[in-house]
């Protein structure tokens, strides 16, 4: 049997997001711990014209329910990108988290064939439901959820890959 697009992508998310979540909190911790302010954390970028924490879990977000969205025609709930705390960022993981939980299996069934076309800076690119999420749609969640990971590593907050894979 074939594996879905549903299989490839909600679980996926689910299982990045509780990850993502719990080193959230331990960057939380980290920062009260150190006496450090968590917007030390929380706007830290690896490179001056890399986007911060914050925006890492916003795109992350956007990119798993913009994936079930466009591929099973569901109306995309609009999250504001104003996350500027760790509790704002867990807030719109959980809102995120809830979505993807209401998405049923069927309305990504039979969807590997199907057009998705993205428009992305006055640009559109088109693919099949099959190459957008493994060429697209996988590749960006997890440079977005790797990039979150590596600015708090970076930032000196006690996490290494157990915590990014979660438990097993």
């Amino acid at each position: 049997m074939p594996v879905s697009l549903y299989d490839l992508t909600v679980p996926a998310f689910l299982r990045a997001f509780a990850n993502l979540s719990a080193i959230l909190e331990k960057g939380q911790a980290f920062a009260a711990a150190e006496g450090r302010a968590p917007e030390s954390l929380t706007e830290a970028r690896l490179i001056a014209d890399m986007a911060p924490l914050t925006a890492q879990i916003q795109r992350a977000s956007d990119t798993a329910k913009g994936a079930v969205v466009r591929l099973g025609g569901l109306e995309n709930p609009s999250f504001p990108d104003t996350e500027k705390t760790f509790a704002e960022m867990q807030e719109r993981i959980g809102k995120t988290v809830a979505f993807l939980k209401s998405v049923d299996p069927a309305a990504l069934d039979g969807k590997e064939e199907a057009e998705v076309v993205l428009k992305a800076g006055g640009t559109s690119l088109t693919f099949t439901g099959r190459d957008y999420v493994l060429n697209f749609v996988l590749p960006n969640f997890y440079f977005h959820v790797t990039t979150a990971y590596a600015l708090l590593r970076q930032q000196g907050v006690p996490i290494g890959k157990r915590d990014y894979l979660g438990p097993l």
